[in-house]
Formats: structure tokens, C-alpha cells, sequence
């Protein structure tokens, strides 16, 4: 009964979330029918062990939360990301339309402009390229996903993207874990992600096929209630947000609007590499903070530091842009309040899942699975991200449940933890993109798009070329470990 109580919570979960009922009713809900078939105490678990876990989640991640979602509005709102984006449109112009949409995505992302802010800037200039260049408005959310949601989120090493922080607590990494292996990961997703998007540009012309016909959809999409509920279960913004704040008519030069970006990465590095180590940090052991490591918190700082130095960078450069500051500085803050409560519940209803007795058996047979520890953490992650329509959701539920147990396979068998933690992002950035994840709704629905026109696209270069990448880090990292 237990274990049936499990699937029907998850049922619960997946099957409610197809039609736009919003996840902080449907985590609680699920974790008490899986409770209930469980003969466990119902109030007990939701009070004790839900909150418990979503608590904590946020008591850990929430200053990334916050700080990317004001770093992104901010950079929204003084005109850099769209600097960027017209710079990457002007170099590369018509005849490498789809090259340029995907860099001017990596680009941004790999900074650390969210997601979603990089989505409502991105997808009209691209439609804008993408019609001159006569190229199918179809193939525009394939293009802008390969650039915004594969390697930036999961694989390039350091990358700010708050999928890449989960890991850092459970195995004490830095952002830049496994960098060579994240590199190799990163190629093969833009490589074969470009292979599919220029073949099937290639078909299109060959056919006749032309732009066709795409609605003004941005604005609409940003409103759009269920819009707004799948987004902020995948992603660290609130779309609702995108339009309050002022967005300045005047745009920076593309100098000015790359520093903050290049200040995020260059940041990062010195603090998880340099600074970091050689701080003291003994006084972390005393009961007053908790008695952990410097490893459980040293990713989360480094990030922290890059976001605050970058925001920095960012408002003095642009002052006069941000001629209403605490406006934006508001809408960034209030955009990262309902992501992370979002995915707060997923993560207290994997909580309540792993507490169960009959959690015992499924973990049984992750951690039976043939192939060894790397190989079952590939599939757990991807098993729960697909469950959940969420790679940060997925992630944290399956490390909070599995993450010590990997972490002691690891030092037996002798496993450098920074490759279970590039195996995990990899793996929990790829069935993620299934039909129902917010970002993929979201994403068609800014497009004009639907699923039976581009979701092929959005398969190919971020679910299959994901795989790709797993597979290949998966056997390289048996071979010669992290490096």
C-alpha cells in the first residue's frame, strides 16, 4: 500500500499539473496521499516534514533566488540583454540567424540573466532575424531553448544558473565542478543542437517553407495566468514581474553591457578557487552556525558574491539608465518570491516520499541499478525532473533523499564528488523538457508556437542532446574520473 500511495501522489501531482493547478496546492496534496496510504500521521508529516524540507530549501537557496532575479531584471531594464542581443544579431547577421539567436541566449544566460528575462528579449529579436533570413517561425523556440536551457543551465563550468548550486551543499563542489567534463558535455549539446536546427532550416528551404505566421505573443504570454504558474515552478523569475519596473529607452553600449556578465563569471572563479580557500573559516564548526564545513557553503557564497558584485557593476555603469532603481530593485525582488516557494513544495513533497517506509524499496532499486552509482544518479534525477516538470525540483529530491548515500559510494569507491555533481545537473536538465515543464510551455506559447509545430525542436536540442552529453560524461568520467 505504501508504495501504491507514492505512485498515486505522484499521479496526483503530474496529472493536476497538466491542467494548470498551481503547485503549492498540489505538492502538499500529493505528499498527503502518499502519506495516507502509508498509515502515516497526515498533519504530522505536512507540518513537521513537508515544511521541514521546503523551509530549508529556502533557508539555502533563497539569496540566490533573489539576487539573480534583481540582477536579471536589472539588466533587463537598463537595455543590456537587449545590447547583447541586437550585438549577436549585427556580427552575425541573417545568414547566421539561428547561430546568433542560440550565442545571444548563451551569452546572456551563461551570465546570469534568468531565464525568463532572457526569454521575453530573446524570442523577438530572433523572430525579427528569423523572418528577414525567411527561416520558419517553427524552428524559433528550438533555437532559443538550445541556447537558454541546455549547457549554460547544466554543463558550462561556473555557470550561475541555480540548477548548477543544488548540488554544492550535498557534495560540497563549487560551481566550477568537473569543468572539463562540463566543456565536453557543453560541445556536444551546442553541437548536435546546431547539427538538428541547421538540417531542418536546410529541409525548409528545400520545401518552400518560409516564415509563416507568428502573433505578437510576448505580451499576451506574460499575463497569461497558466503561463505564469508553469514558469515559476521551472525557473527563478516570475514573469508577472517582466513589465513593472521601467525599462529605459536609451540602451548601453555592448562594453557596457557585457561587464556585468563577465563580472558574474570572473567573480565567481576568483571566489570558489582563490578567496574562498584561503579564508578561515573554522568558526563555521562552532553550534552558533550550525557546525558544517566550509565545503557545504562555499559554491553558495562564491555565487552569492559574483551576483552582488555584478548588480554593483551594473547599477553604476548604468545610473542614468535606472532612472527608477528601487522600482526595478522591487520587481526583481517579488519576481524570485513565488519560483522559490514553487519549488520549496516539490522539494517538501519529495520530503514526505523519502520518509515513507516503502521510499526504502524504490532506493533499493535506484542504487541497484546496473552501471554503478554514476549511472543510478543519472537516472534518478532524470526519473524525478520528468515526474516533476522541474530540473531544480527533480534534483533536490532526489539528492535530499539519495544525496549522502552517493556521497559515501563516492568515498568508498573512490569518486570525486565534483563528477557527482556534473552528473546530477546534466541528468536532471534533460527529461526535464518534457511536455508539461513550464519552461517548454512557456517558451512555445512567447513563440506563437505549439507543440505540434516545434516541440520536435525543443526534443532534439534539449532532450536528446542532453542525453548525448549524459552518456558521454557518464563514460569519460568512469574512465578518468573528474577532471
Amino acid at each position: 500500500m505504501g508504495l501504491l500511495g507514492i505512485l498515486l501522489g505522484l499521479a496526483v501531482l503530474v496529472g493536476l499539473s497538466f491542467r494548470s493547478w498551481t503547485v503549492l496546492v498540489l505538492a502538499p496534496l500529493a505528499a498527503m496521499v502518499a502519506a495516507l496510504f502509508a498509515g502515516d500521521p497526515l498533519l504530522a508529516h505536512w507540518t513537521q516534514t513537508f515544511m521541514g524540507a521546503a523551509a530549508g530549501f529556502v533557508a539555502q537557496f533563497f539569496p540566490l533566488f533573489l539576487l539573480g532575479a534583481i540582477f536579471g531584471k536589472l539588466m533587463d531594464d537598463s537595455g543590456s540583454v537587449n545590447t547583447i542581443a541586437q550585438f549577436m544579431t549585427d556580427k552575425l547577421g541573417a545568414k547566421r540567424a539561428i547561430l546568433a539567436v542560440v550565442l545571444a541566449g548563451a551569452i546572456v544566460t551563461y551570465g546570469g540573466v534568468s531565464l525568463f528575462v532572457a526569454l521575453f528579449v530573446i524570442v523577438p529579436m530572433a523572430q525579427g532575424l528569423f523572418r528577414a533570413a525567411n527561416i520558419p517561425n517553427r524552428l524559433t523556440p528550438g533555437a532559443v531553448a538550445l541556447g537558454t536551457m541546455t549547457f549554460t543551465m547544466s554543463a558550462m563550468p561556473g555557470t550561475p544558473a541555480v540548477q548548477n548550486a543544488i548540488p554544492m551543499p550535498f557534495f560540497g563542489t563549487t560551481p566550477f565542478a568537473a569543468p572539463g567534463l562540463g566543456l565536453v558535455a557543453s560541445g556536444i549539446m551546442f553541437g548536435f543542437g546546431m547539427w538538428w536546427l541547421l538540417r531542418a532550416e536546410r529541409k525548409a528551404r528545400l520545401a518552400g517553407e518560409g516564415y509563416g505566421e507568428s502573433g505578437s505573443t510576448v505580451e499576451v504570454a506574460c499575463e497569461n495566468p497558466d503561463v505564469r504558474e508553469r514558469a515559476t515552478s521551472t525557473s527563478a523569475f516570475d514573469p508577472a514581474e517582466l513589465k513593472r519596473g521601467h525599462h529605459s529607452p536609451e540602451q548601453p553600449g555592448v562594453l557596457v553591457a557585457a561587464l556585468p556578465l563577465i563580472a558574474v563569471v570572473l567573480v565567481n572563479l576568483t571566489m570558489s578557487m582563490l578567496v574562498i580557500p584561503r579564508l578561515d573559516t573554522s568558526f563555521l564548526a562552532e553550534p552558533q552556525w550550525g557546525g558544517i564545513s566550509i565545503a557545504s557553503v562555499s559554491g553558495i557564497w562564491s555565487v552569492i558574491v559574483a551576483l552582488i558584485v555584478a548588480i554593483l557593476v551594473l547599477v553604476a555603469l548604468n545610473r542614468k539608465r535606472l532612472s527608477e532603481l528601487r522600482a526595478s530593485v522591487d520587481a526583481g525582488a517579488n519576481a524570485s518570491v513565488l519560483p522559490i516557494i514553487s519549488v520549496a513544495s516539490l522539494v517538501g513533497f519529495g520530503a514526505v516520499v523519502a520518509s515513507l517506509p516503502a521510499f526504502a524499496a524504490v532506493a533499493d532499486w535506484v542504487l541497484s541499478i546496473d552501471g554503478g552509482p554514476l549511472v543510478s544518479l543519472a537516472v534518478s534525477t532524470n526519473v524525478l525532473a520528468a515526474l516533476t516538470g522541474s530540473a531544480s525540483g527533480g534534483m533536490t529530491i532526489a539528492l535530499e533523499a539519495l544525496g549522502p548515500v552517493y556521497l559515501a559510494i563516492a568515498e568508498q569507491q573512490g569518486i570525486d564528488p565534483a563528477l557527482l555533481h556534473r552528473i546530477a545537473v546534466i541528468g536532471a536538465g534533460t527529461l526535464d523538457s518534457l511536455p508539461h515543464n513550464g519552461a517548454v510551455i512557456t517558451l512555445l506559447a512567447v513563440c506563437g508556437s505549439t507543440h505540434s509545430k516545434s516541440y520536435i525542436d525543443i526534443v532534439m536540442c534539449c532532450v536528446v542532446s542532453a542525453l548525448l552529453a549524459l552518456v558521454a560524461v557518464i563514460v569519460l568520467g568512469g574512465m578518468f574520473g573528474s577532471f
